[in-house]
């Protein structure tokens, strides 16, 4: 996978889908050569599902949500529960970092595709919960936000795991 913030081309669509593949490719390159104990490590006393392995899950299953259920209005399949809305975090530290990572990329390989096919004015068939129905467009700028904040995470629990750092 290739990490540019350079679009091919000077459109929306390009923006928007190079700036979405860059922050997912900055969330594999977070976890290059990381150990498997330091990917699961919780080294924030305050909050402790707060792990690599954690948020790769979670984002993984943020894009799930918003695309397959919101978008496409399909019944949600996602692994939270009522009483365990976090379950997607807990659960990653079970499954191993690559598998959670090759699980991301195989569900964003899907999604370029599909979002490829859609014009970013395409409503979303599942409303937000206050009645909104919003676009692909919106979809795509607000997964580009939260993606780009949890590597922020990321990047904060990798220096504290193993020292790395930079992008």
């Amino acid at each position: 996978m290739t990490r540019t913030d350079m679009p091919p081309t000077w459109d929306e669509r390009a923006h928007l889908t190079t700036f979405l593949d860059y922050v997912r490719a900055t969330v594999h390159a977070k976890c290059a050569g990381l150990s498997e104990e330091n990917a699961r490590s919780a080294p924030l006393p305050g909050s402790p599902l707060m792990t690599i392995s954690g948020l790769v899950s979670h984002v993984r299953w943020v894009e799930y949500s918003w695309i397959q259920t919101r978008l496409l209005g399909e019944e949600d399949q996602g692994p939270w529960t009522d009483d365990d809305p976090d379950r997607e975090m807990r659960i990653a530290l079970d499954i191993p970092l690559a598998r959670l990572l090759d699980e991301y990329e195989s569900q964003c390989a899907r999604y370029r595709e599909l979002v490829a096919s859609l014009d970013l004015d395409t409503v979303a068939k599942t409303p937000l919960r206050d009645g909104t129905h919003v676009t692909l467009r919106w979809i795509l700028h607000h997964l580009i936000e939260e993606i780009a904040r949890h590597n922020g995470h990321l990047d904060i629990l990798r220096e504290m795991a193993d020292g790395v750092t930079g992008d």
